[in-house]
């Protein structure tokens, strides 16, 4: 589905305050579940989640602390639930999974470090500590209480921040924000707005670490952009903020196509955006997480290009520090 604009409100509309009763409805059942006591595991588990549905960068950012673990000596696998794939694992991604076998997540993830893909978390963390991981990057699962983690990190998108404030279906909230706090141990704020610099100073009040980051595309990709005429789609959390990152490029964005989020494409609209570009004179330009989602995308549509984006940390030391603390302090508790 589309987030409804109304979410992303500073202060609750009409339809959110129609919704509020199911809202809390929905937020009472989702704060009870999240106090479970999960499973403990041998490996330690650093948690990349969101506090709303939709996209605000999480994959990006469990990429980002990838390499900075992989660069302190660590050996780090993510484990990822798979959403949108077939398989409930637990699996090890390989080469030839697509996105209708394990989700669009996992396939851009197992390009930066080994990823199992498992519907139960405490299995595939299992599995990870059987082939030699030295820490799991839980991408997602920030309310899923299978598994005790050690680090927990929300991802905040600047420009929105948390909405409206309300759960599901009344605002972007996965539960309310009186039971999320206590569970995370730091936010990541992607990209400048009043929104996200309202969470880091609530993150301040909360005692909790506040790091702000940025998407970048990679430099090659942005200067090969530049001047030209461009067709961009997206089915991500926020299309919108792929097509300002074209414009921000240099790109000419004449057309522009919004699908919802992990949208999985037919090869009748795969076929049918290929000709409105062919007939345009228009350059097709779309996201890595949409490209893996299109099908034998090279043979169906060789013109089609991705725009690789990269999380930039500000405070990087500062991050790792904590990582590597919570790491360390789970280990001498194994012992």
């Amino acid at each position: 589905m589309r987030a409804p604009r109304f979410w992303w409100q500073p202060s609750a509309s009409l339809q959110a305050t129609l919704l509020r009763p199911v809202g809390l409805a929905y937020g009472s059942v989702a704060a009870l579940r999240m106090k479970r006591r999960g499973e403990q595991v041998e490996l330690p588990i650093i948690c990349i989640g969101n506090f709303t549905a939709g996209g605000a960068g999480k994959t990006p950012t469990a990429m980002a602390i990838a390499a900075i673990l992989d660069a302190a000596g660590e050996n780090p696998i993510f484990l990822s639930r798979g959403y949108g794939g077939r398989l409930a694992g637990p699996i090890r991604v390989q080469p030839q999974h697509g996105a209708a076998d394990v989700g669009d997540e996992p396939v851009l993830l197992s390009r930066t470090a080994r990823t199992i893909v498992s519907r139960s978390r405490p299995a595939g963390a299992r599995l990870a500590y059987e082939i030699g991981a030295t820490v799991v990057i839980m991408d997602d699962g920030l309310q899923n209480p299978s598994l005790i983690k050690d680090c927990a990190i929300a991802v905040v998108d600047g420009t929105t921040g948390i909405g409206n404030g309300l759960p599901l279906p009344a605002g972007p909230l996965r539960a309310p924000m009186v039971t999320q706090w206590p569970l995370v141990d730091a936010v990541v704020v992607i990209g400048d707005g009043e929104p996200g610099r309202r969470i880091a100073l609530a993150a301040d009040e909360h005692g909790k670490r506040a790091f702000t980051a940025s998407l970048e595309p990679a430099p090659e990709a942005a200067e090969a952009l530049r001047g030209r005429r461009v067709m961009a789609f997206a089915g991500i959390g926020r299309p919108e903020k792929f097509f300002d990152t074209l414009h921000a490029c240099g790109a000419i964005v004449d057309v522009t196509h919004a699908f919802p989020d992990h949208h999985s494409f037919k090869p009748q609209e795969v076929a049918a955006l290929r000709q409105e570009a062919e007939s345009l004179g228009l350059l097709p330009v779309t996201t890595e997480k949409d490209l893996v989602r299109i099908p034998d995308a090279s043979a169906a549509w060789p013109d089609l290009t991705a725009l690789p984006v990269r999380l930039r940390i500000e405070n990087e030391t500062g991050l790792r520090n904590l990582l590597m603390r919570r790491i360390n302090e789970r280990r001498l508790r194994i012992v």
